[in-house]
């Protein structure tokens, strides 16, 4: 029986081992959770092994399952490449890919390397580059309007992805030219608390704690002030520093995007680090494609000791 199974049930298996929730599981791969159930059982009939313990209140791997995910996973992912290789050599990759930028500098420095090596090996996609507004970072994302962002983390948000990191950046703190601590060497992260930073709006809470935090590691707390930002974000925002209204942590890379401020070393902080970001489900093989051209590209960069 197992020479019958299919990699529709293998797909299902492999988004309720990642999920264990039957009704997730069947909204995130658009059938019913009665669907979902009967193709499970119709894999495990077909292997003769329980995959999965069923509860009222939880879903669990059997030992059998948590075995069959390590061995399945990495031959279906070679699997679906390769039928995608085949696909988008059959000219079926056509139209744009809308990436969505969180900022400039969470592309990293590997991203245009990334777009141009996309846009080399399908011909015809191209890719629009869209800066999101920092009022809403995520929304466009959600309604589709942009296909995959190039993202600060952490995120965690249960409706998205997060895929292979882009880049791990040194932390910075933008002050005004003329601010009493642009002539400092360095700015240790519990000084924050002596200034105040920038809210905004609709930000996960994950990643305001991550760049613009309310307390210092030490507990002291630092003042923030709400700022409405628009499509101008970060413009808007340098105004903002260079009037001496906030300091804002960032990183290093930034000096390239908001030359006209200046920027301080910060200790104290971890790297920032960005990734690309998408919906579930990857279904457009555009997407799988520009995802797939990434991990290569990165991971080059990384044997070749330039990833950073």
């Amino acid at each position: 029986m197992w020479q019958t199974v299919d990699l529709r049930e293998l797909r299902l298996f492999r988004a309720l081992a990642d999920e264990l929730h039957f009704a997730r599981t069947a909204e995130l791969l658009q059938l019913t959770p009665s669907a979902v159930s009967q193709g499970l059982r119709s894999l495990e009939h077909k292997l003769g092994a329980q995959l999965v313990n069923r509860t009222s209140r939880r879903v669990s791997l059997t030992p059998a399952g948590e075995q069959f995910l390590r061995d399945i996973g990495p031959v279906l992912e070679r699997l679906e490449d390769v039928l995608e290789r085949t696909n988008a050599a059959a000219g079926s990759l056509e139209g744009t890919l809308r990436l969505g930028i969180f900022s400039a500098p969470a592309g990293g420095p590997h991203l245009v390397e990334i777009i141009r090596g996309f846009e080399a090996l399908h011909g015809s996609p191209t890719v629009d580059v869209v800066q999101v507004s920092w009022d809403d970072p995520f929304g466009r994302l959600r309604d589709d309007d942009v296909d995959l962002m190039a993202s600060w983390l952490p995120l965690d948000q249960p409706d998205l992805v997060l895929g292979p990191v882009l880049a791990e950046q040194p932390r910075a703190l933008a002050v005004a030219p003329d601010h009493p601590l642009a002539e400092r060497s360095s700015v240790d992260v519990e000084e924050l608390a002596d200034y105040r930073l920038p809210r905004f709006d609709n930000w996960p809470k994950e990643l305001h704690r991550a760049i613009a935090p309310s307390r210092t590691p030490g507990e002291r707390p630092i003042r923030g002030v709400r700022i409405p930002l628009g499509e101008r974000s970060v413009s808007d925002l340098a105004v903002r520093v260079a009037r001496g209204e906030v300091v804002y942590p960032t990183v290093l890379s930034a000096t390239s995007y908001m030359g006209d401020l200046t920027f301080v070393p910060m200790t104290g902080m971890p790297e920032l680090r960005s990734a690309l970001v998408w919906r579930r489900p990857a279904r457009d093989p555009r997407l799988r494609a520009f995802i797939r051209v990434a991990r290569g590209v990165l991971k080059d960069a990384r044997r070749a000791g330039s990833f950073s």
